[in-house]
């Protein structure tokens, strides 16, 4: 069954999308990245065009986000007052991000961007999960590694020093706006929520608990992708609802797979799964841009 897309000006197959955004929303679950930096790229890969992929995946993304937390908040696994100084940066970032994308899409450059932006970063993030996860697997003393919670690094000393009894940490303030920056700029231009950035840097620069982190980083995804949505909505015109509400509903109950099954399966083997995923998305993407077009001229 094939539904019409309007701002995509083409038809789908629902059930790829209802599938697509399920397996998504496993995805956020299993791994609080929200699951954007996956979904945008194979809905382009679906034929989606890429500015209507950024801009209507950023609501699907929300949507994972929101199921997802709701099991974490039930863990106490959510530290609200280090998501509000997330939330101060990713506004201003997701501001920001926004004004860049309607100017290349001004320009005409925002699709090769995207492809380009999409190539960088899934090759540089699978690389680095993948090199980290084996050395897990195959390390005599993965544990202790993991159990260093609470690093202490030079930036941690910055001005403006709070405490954050959720997260144990007493750290200055302009590390979670300006870790918060970068995921609302990355969810304008991307269409993603962020997680596969923020995760690792909410980890190893603001020295959280991994277990605080993954609902910590999707409770703050709700606010800034929702930001993102209507921002795109107004100024660029690339939302595609009925796109987004597919994507939505599938994400929203595969989000309540994922976060079961995250606390059952071991973290390595998910890990390596997940790195795996993302090294083949960025290898379609960037055979997709070396091979030549099948209509070398278009009107769109």
């Amino acid at each position: 069954m094939s539904i019409y897309l309007p701002i995509a000006e083409q038809s789908v197959e629902i059930w790829e999308l209802v599938g697509i955004g399920g397996g998504i929303g496993v995805l956020s679950g299993i791994f609080g990245v929200g699951g954007g930096f996956l979904l945008t790229p194979l809905l382009i890969l679906l034929g989606i065009p890429p500015a209507v992929a950024v801009a209507s995946g950023a609501n699907q993304v929300m949507g994972s986000s929101v199921s997802g937390v709701f099991a974490h908040w039930r863990r106490r696994n959510v530290d609200i007052k280090m998501s509000i100084f997330l939330l101060i940066g990713g506004f201003a970032g997701s501001g920001a991000g926004v004004w860049l994308f309607a100017l290349l899409k001004k320009l005409g450059q925002i699709d090769l961007v995207i492809s380009l932006s999409y190539v960088g970063v899934l090759g540089s993030v699978g690389l680095m999960m993948l090199i980290e996860t084996l050395s897990s697997i195959h390390g005599s003393n993965s544990g202790k590694v993991m159990g260093k919670l609470h690093p202490h690094h030079s930036w941690h000393g910055l001005p403006l020093r709070l405490r954050f009894p959720r997260s144990g940490l007493y750290i200055s303030a302009m590390l979670p706006i300006g870790v918060g920056v970068i995921g609302g700029v990355l969810a304008a231009v991307m269409g993603v929520g962020g997680g596969f950035i923020l995760v690792p840097l909410m980890i190893y620069v603001l020295g959280m608990p991994t277990a605080v982190v993954v609902g910590t980083s999707l409770f703050q995804m709700i606010f800034v992708t929702a930001n993102v949505t209507l921002l795109q909505a107004i100024t660029t015109h690339t939302v595609d609802v009925p796109l987004a509400m597919i994507l939505l509903a599938g994400g929203a109950v595969g989000a309540q797979v994922g976060a079961r099954l995250g606390g059952n399966l071991p973290a390595e083997r998910l890990r390596l799964l997940l790195a795996l995923i993302v090294l083949l998305v960025c290898g379609q993407m960037a055979l997709g841009l070396f091979l030549p077009p099948t209509e070398t001229y278009s009107l769109g």
